[in-house]
């Protein structure tokens, strides 16, 4: 079993129901996720999941100089990024995509999968 990262895209600038145009559309994806969520667990796919705070309250650190460097904000200037994101466990390529189309279905927004390197 390999582990994939499927990470759900998402607009930089977000409106009070985030990426979703009402609350009742909001409060939907919320639940499918969370049926979706459940699925994969029931399946033995789970491994973690999340969702992310707003870009605009990420901070990035900069460890390689003499001196650390701290910035408030995210580390890319973009109109997406990442909003929340599943690690799961998937014998293969085709279980990981077949997962994610679940996934973006569930939450409204396109999933991008990755396999972890094993290198770990």
């Amino acid at each position: 079993m390999t582990h994939y990262l499927l990470s759900v895209h998402g607009p930089a600038e977000m409106g009070e129901f985030g990426n979703y145009a009402s609350k009742e559309e909001m409060e939907a994806a919320f639940v499918t996720t969370g049926v979706f969520n459940e699925k994969l667990r029931t399946d033995g796919y789970w491994v973690f999941a999340g969702g992310l705070a707003a870009a605009s309250s990420a901070t990035v650190v900069d460890g390689t100089g003499e001196k650390p460097l701290v910035v408030d904000g995210p580390y890319l200037e973009t109109k997406e990024y990442i909003g929340g994101f599943w690690i799961i466990d998937a014998p293969d390529l085709d279980v990981a995509l077949r997962l994610a189309t679940e996934g973006s279905k569930a939450c409204g927004g396109p999933v991008e999968v990755r396999p972890f390197d094993g290198l770990a």
